[in-house]
């Protein structure tokens, strides 16, 4: 419809598909993508097409966020002489201005075209004729890179000169941009400068061949102003939301660009020797990887592996050798564990030693029969969990029976429940979710409760309570600084992150009583909790009272606890309940 109403003006009849154009209609946006152009001294858009100067006029893109060594550039420029020596029409080049291919007119032979390049490192004469009608109209030039480094020019649709063959290079991702009217830099002068128009210009991502070339410039094209016309409503609708979502996905991948990635650099692995007198500037014999002979049973120790043996290969044989049927360690250890993190406490409550040194198992049989159905399970760590917590051991209450009391106060063969303390991040959680403050969003970057600053060469972590939604989300989401002592956390036994334990220290200290009764998260939470009652029970004493206590403990308050409790907020406010109720046993163990 377009080109039958354009009479017979010539259009683009199906030639390839450039990555950004420049029509220069009404501004210098790209048509195709958003490598944008920006306007520079005099250059400015008179009459569809590019004015430039030749002094001070040149536009400059955005950087183009993807890779390109193959790649075709295509203008159809008007010069406003012949005479003048080394502008270019479109330029690609580094974001410093440094390494650049072009199209140039008359640098080194007057009125002719060349492929431009920094100190001529890819330039070579084409051969072509001299140029003469370029002033008069507007022509064709388009100089097309191959990735093996052959160079090849076209005038209207047809080869200028001959191809010949120079060195390629390589624009990486986000660190190059296209000029119009310059030869390359960042400052026009000299004689950098394109004195003419450009009426339209073409990036490509690929080397075009010759009928792709002569396709090309066979005529105009359909402008996007002209598709976006003909478009109906619902159309330009979804037209404007896709345009939206690339630009968002085009703002993603320009950031993931600039992330570092650290990986290993695969180094083969040293031959081991044995040292002696354990001095390393005496060297023994050579020692191959192996495991441990102490580990009984049919299990060798020896990996047959040679001493300078590659990495993977040891790795390899140590998995092996760790995952055998017949090594006895490895499923004890895996269940010791599980058991550990479910109960508080192992079988074997060194979990981190099961030899002769750690401690001895309070059920023999039990371990030994956990190992044997986490084999035959196939060593399914969902069904192990399950087991374990079908058990009546683990759905027992913590209720006290004064005869196993006096047998087993420290509760080593499970006749209950053992009660057990919050850690620090899930008092800080519960805190936030009975005051209705907790943020659940997942995912993303950590909030940050630390502000850092260097002092005479080292780096200062205070510890700050900021306010606000991101910053009450999952203590799981904390970003950790191992300089930094949290006022609340810390005296609550969390764990200094630069080390490792197999178990939690588990304190009571009058520094962590004081840290939930005075720090100013909690203070700022009670009244945060205290608003949430007011606004779930309104003005009623007793309905609050009720409401809390089924937030905090799960239950209604019993009748010997309502008229005290009722007493107190009348005398002391809600705020002091909530206070109250936040620093209760009943709040931080689990009963």
């Amino acid at each position: 419809m377009i080109l039958k109403e354009s009479k017979g003006a010539k259009r683009n009849n199906g030639g390839p598909q450039p990555i950004a154009r420049w029509t220069f209609d009404k501004d210098l946006k790209d048509q195709i993508g958003n490598i944008h152009g920006k306007a520079l001294g005099e250059a400015k858009i008179n009459d569809g097409a590019l004015d430039l100067d030749g002094k001070s006029a040149y536009v400059m893109t955005s950087p183009i966020n993807r890779n390109m060594k193959a790649k075709t550039l295509e203008a159809w420029v008007k010069l406003n002489n012949l005479d003048q020596r080394g502008g270019a029409a479109m330029s690609i080049q580094s974001n410093d201005g440094k390494t650049f291919d072009a199209i140039v007119f008359g640098e080194r032979e007057p009125k002719r075209w060349m492929a431009g390049s920094e100190g001529y490192s890819r330039t070579q004469s084409f051969g072509g004729e001299e140029e003469n009608t370029a002033k008069d109209e507007f022509t064709h030039i388009a100089i097309v890179y191959k990735a093996d480094g052959h160079i090849t020019a076209y005038r209207n649709g047809k080869p200028y000169g001959k191809t010949y063959k120079s060195g390629s290079v390589d624009f990486s991702s986000g660190n190059y941009q296209v000029l119009f009217g310059m030869r390359h830099g960042t400052k026009a002068g000299n004689n950098l400068m394109l004195s003419g128009k450009i009426d339209r210009a073409q990036l490509y991502d690929k080397a075009l061949t010759a009928e792709e070339i002569a396709l090309s410039s066979s005529g105009n094209f359909v402008s996007e102003a002209e598709l976006v016309a003909r478009l109906r409503p619902e159309q330009k609708m979804v037209r404007e939301r896709w345009k939206t979502e690339i630009a968002r996905i085009d703002k993603e991948l320009g950031k993931m660009k600039k992330r570092k990635v650290y990986a290993v650099r695969p180094s083969k692995a040293p031959v081991t020797h044995l040292l002696v007198r354990g001095s390393p500037f005496e060297l023994g014999d050579e020692v191959s990887a192996g495991g441990v002979d102490a580990v009984t049973g049919s299990i060798s120790s020896n990996f047959g592996l040679k001493p300078d043996a590659p990495d993977a290969e040891r790795r390899k044989k140590l998995a092996t050798w760790i995952s055998a049927p017949d090594n006895p360690l490895f499923a004890r250890v895996i269940v010791n564990r599980l058991w550990h993190y479910h109960f508080g406490k192992g079988l074997v409550q060194t979990t981190n030693d099961l030899g002769f040194n750690g401690g001895t198992p309070s059920h023999p049989k039990l371990l030994d029969w956990l190992a044997a159905e986490l084999k035959e399970r196939k060593w399914s760590l969902k069904a192990m969990h399950k087991i374990i917590c079908d058990s009546a051991t683990y759905r027992q209450s913590s209720q006290e029976n004064p005869e196993a009391l006096k047998k087993d106060s420290d509760n080593l063969l499970l006749w209950k429940r053992s009660i057990s303390r919050l850690e620090a991040e899930l008092i800080r959680d519960s805190v936030l979710t009975v005051s209705g403050q907790l943020n659940k969003k997942m995912g993303g970057p950590g909030y940050r409760d630390f502000k850092m600053y260097n002092h005479k060469g080292s780096w200062v972590y205070d510890a700050t309570d900021p306010e606000g939604a991101e910053f009450n989300r999952r203590s799981i989401y904390r970003t950790w600084a191992r300089g930094n002592v949290h006022p609340l956390l810390a005296p609550l036994d969390c764990p200094d992150p630069s080390a490792s334990a197999p178990v939690r220290s588990i304190t009571t200290t009058p520094l962590g009583a004081l840290s939930m009764m005075n720090t100013s998260f909690v203070l700022r939470m009670s009244r945060k909790f205290s608003d949430r009652l007011k606004a779930e029970a309104g003005n009623d004493i007793k309905a609050q009272v009720k409401r809390g206590f089924e937030l905090a403990f799960m239950r209604e308050p019993k009748e010997e606890e309502k008229k005290l409790i009722e007493d107190f907020v009348k005398k002391n406010g809600l705020t002091a309940l909530c206070r109250v109720l936040l620093n209760s046993n009943e709040f931080i163990y689990l009963n």
